[in-house]
């Protein structure tokens, strides 16, 4: 019989995360009062971050397979063949509670995480990006956010030596007392060669490898699964604290052992710790699991069996070996300095048992653990899509050059090198394409000209308005970036962050952004390997804008062809493909220049995009183009802007006779667009190519000058364009705090 020396209040249950009906379902379940130590692994399985228990169903819709997935969602990352024997492993996951709560080692551990997903499937990291979203720029806390996040961002990446080559930041309000760390990344690895967490056979040995358990992190993804309030100062030790050059030591020594052929199942110790990667090994394998925590190597005396069970320590990982190469294994790892420690081994009664100081501390059925937790299927309200706004209802700017210098230079749209410089993104040499374009591209290692290119995207103002439209755009922007460099897009990784799911409202933003998603990753053959679901993004009952952040990987067969966003010869011819613009509601025109937030977001069609998708793929890869941008925030005149920075070449364009709304034209957000540079000589080829795929093509007008001049509306210098952008964010962090 279990000892329970701890009373199992209701005020504990709650502590813990758990409803009164899911602590009967746990006493349904084992018969009995849970030890304190069950009442934590309870916790720890069935809470939000880690279960998905309002999200499981909407989640089985999205695509998850085609003709290049190796692996879909329920491994550590995603698996997508990339040809040659070769794949790319990639997974992005949220960071956002602790981030908050202690900003660097919140984005530090984020990154480190996610790195040991990727590698724990016996890839090597490649790359890696990131896509945060703070609150209002004027608010107190941003500042200091902004600093602590790129700061551990860089220092963890940095020290691991992964570049990192793309990401996203963003500014508005309603991030205020929740910002959002997504962190993202990428390993290489032999196609042959990958490694799952589904542990095999009877009585092998379960190996703790790694750094040290500490007391940092207890508690840490029941404190993710839950909203924020005035007690969050009170949440700082639930923080996990990381080690980057830990976590380089654990890579080299997990990639060689890896090699040794000893390695049976493998997991990362992420959120809820020993508890959850002990588990998910042993219930995917239908095996039990046994325990001795008085062999866990631990930093700090008298850890609890509950602490152990629940610390989110970094840097760690269990595996299942083959016992006849323990030696052969400990000597790998001791030879790099890290702890190796036999703590259990596998049962065939499928239970999952701990024991402590001689004494039975927990025994609870392993299987339900996990396929037992509660599952929801929460009501959920959509909210009426806004009106439409006309163009024509729209007031254009009394200053165009004016309007456009306020807009590129903005919080949203200033560029961000204060922050990608903080990171090393060119370490490893395979850097093809750095921040600041439409996609990174890498070489791939071992290949003179093979590459992958790399987006994050989402709009999260677009989610808000329309929730089914923003979920598809946010797939049609990340496939068009992929594209826009040459890349055939292949395959995405989702993380999904929204407010509390027990509001029908809130549940309603997750269901319509899931559905467009799904739709567009249907249309566009874009499946979903591996991803992440933040829910109760909430402060004091504000919850976030809706951001269901997508990452890309596609192929280049050859980066000598892959297009970037500079223009770059004078008298190259700017061609516009796709639809003309017009579409001002949530555009960013609206918001900058109007203080306007409101109307529907731009419809995605999504066969458009597909048709003109493939087509400009073509033209790149054909090598007629020379310079590619899409067409997104801001519209057609800041995508001309951003083209004519990147490289400080101006260009002259002239508005035809159909844009009966100027500002619409210039600014409106219509989907489906990218612009163009191609030299004169094959201007009729292009042009003929696009009749040809159904695809609207119209010349604009041609490159050079020191000036971006739009006939009869706006003439302005590249070079003072350039200051706004530059200046915005350097200017926005020397500010005293």
């Amino acid at each position: 019989m279990l000892q329970n020396d701890t009373p199992i209040t209701p005020e504990l249950i709650a502590s813990h995360g758990l409803k009164p009906d899911e602590y009967q379902r746990i006493l349904d379940l084992i018969g009995r009062e849970p030890t304190l130590t069950e009442l934590g692994i309870f916790s720890a399985m069935w809470n939000e971050h880690c279960s998905y228990k309002s999200s499981k169903k909407w989640l089985r819709t999205l695509p998850t397979t085609g003709p290049r997935v190796i692996c879909g969602p329920g491994e550590n990352a995603g698996v997508v063949d990339i040809d040659d024997g070769q794949a790319i492993i990639f997974k992005m996951e949220s960071h956002n509670h602790p981030s908050f709560i202690e900003p660097y080692q919140g984005a530090a551990t984020g990154v480190g995480g996610i790195l040991r997903d990727v590698f724990t499937m016996g890839a090597r990291p490649v790359a890696a990006m990131n896509a945060l979203r703070f609150g209002s720029p004027d608010h107190p806390k941003t500042r200091h956010l902004v600093s602590g996040v790129v700061s551990g961002v860089g220092g963890y990446g940095n020290s691991f030596g992964v570049p990192t080559v793309g990401g996203e930041v963003n500014f508005h309000s309603r991030y205020n007392g929740n910002i959002l760390v997504n962190a993202f990344a990428a390993g290489l690895a032999d196609a042959d060669k990958i490694f799952y967490s589904k542990a095999e056979g009877v009585g092998l040995p379960v190996v703790y490898l790694g750094s040290k358990t500490g007391r940092d992190g207890v508690g840490g993804a029941t404190m993710a699964s839950a909203e924020f309030d005035e007690s969050i100062e009170e949440k700082r030790p639930t923080v996990q604290v990381g080690d980057p050059f830990g976590e380089k030591l654990l890579l080299e020594a997990c990639l060689e052992l890896m090699k040794t052929g000893a390695v049976i199942a493998i997991q990362d110790m992420g959120a809820a710790g020993l508890t959850c990667s002990a588990v998910e090994m042993g219930a995917k394998g239908d095996l039990g699991i046994e325990l001795d925590l008085d062999k866990v190597p631990c930093r700090e005396a008298n850890m609890t069996a509950y602490e152990m069970m629940l610390s989110e320590s970094q840097e760690r990982m269990l595996m299942v070996l083959r016992p006849e190469q323990e030696k052969e294994a400990e000597a790998i790892f001791h030879k790099w300095g890290l702890d190796f420690a036999i703590v259990g081994w596998t049962t065939d009664d499928l239970r999952f048992r701990i024991l402590h100081k001689g004494a039975v501390v927990a025994d609870l059925p392993i299987k339900e653990l996990g396929d037992q937790a509660p599952e929801y299927d929460r009501p959920f309200v959509r909210r009426p899509v806004p009106a439409a706004i006309e163009a024509a209802d729209v007031a254009a700017p009394n200053d165009y050059a004016e309007a456009l210098l306020k807009l590129v230079s903005s919080p949203d749209m200033a560029s961000r090198r204060w922050v990608w410089e903080q990171y090393d993104h060119l370490i490893q040499g395979n850097t093809a394409q750095k921040p600041g374009g439409d996609a990174a591209v890498i070489r791939v290692e071992g290949h003179d000209s093979k590459g992958l290119a790399f987006s994050l995207d989402v709009s999260p103002r677009y989610c808000e308005a329309d929730p089914f439209e923003g979920g598809k755009q946010a797939i049609a922007e990340c496939w068009r970036n992929l594209t826009a460099v040459g890349a055939e897009p292949l395959a995405a990784t989702d993380n999904l962050n929204f407010g509390n799911p027990e509001k029908p409202e809130i549940m309603g933003q997750f269901v319509g952004a899931i559905e467009g998603i799904g739709a567009a990753c249907r249309a566009l053959d874009f499946p979903i390997v591996s991803g992440n679901v933040s829910l109760y993004n909430e402060t004091n009952g504000v919850g976030i804008l809706p951001t269901p952040a997508i990452g890309g990987v596609g192929l280049l067969p050859d980066i000598d062809v892959m297009a970037t966003v500079a223009f770059k010869s004078a008298g190259d011819v700017i061609v516009q493909i796709g639809r003309d613009g017009g579409h001002l509601g949530q555009s960013i025109y609206l918001r900058e220049i109007l203080g306007r937030e409101e109307g529907a977001p731009p419809p995605v069609d999504l066969a458009e995009e597909r048709r003109v998708g493939d087509f400009v793929r073509g033209v790149i890869r054909n090598r007629l183009v020379t310079a590619c941008h899409d067409i997104s925030d801001g519209g057609l005149l800041a995508a001309l802007a951003e083209m004519a920075m990147a490289r400080g070449i101006g260009a002259s364009v002239t508005l035809p006779e159909s844009a009966a709304t100027p500002h619409g034209f210039l600014f409106g957000e219509d989907q489906a667009r990218y612009v163009l540079t191609v030299a004169p000589s094959v201007l009729d080829a292009v042009t003929a190519a696009a009749a040809e795929a159904g695809v609207e093509a119209r010349v604009l007008g041609t490159v050079g000058g020191e000036v971006l001049d739009v006939e009869g509306l706006a003439t302005i210098s590249v070079a003072k364009l350039k200051q706004g952008h530059e200046n915005w964010f350097p200017e926005f962090m020397a500010v005293a705090d």
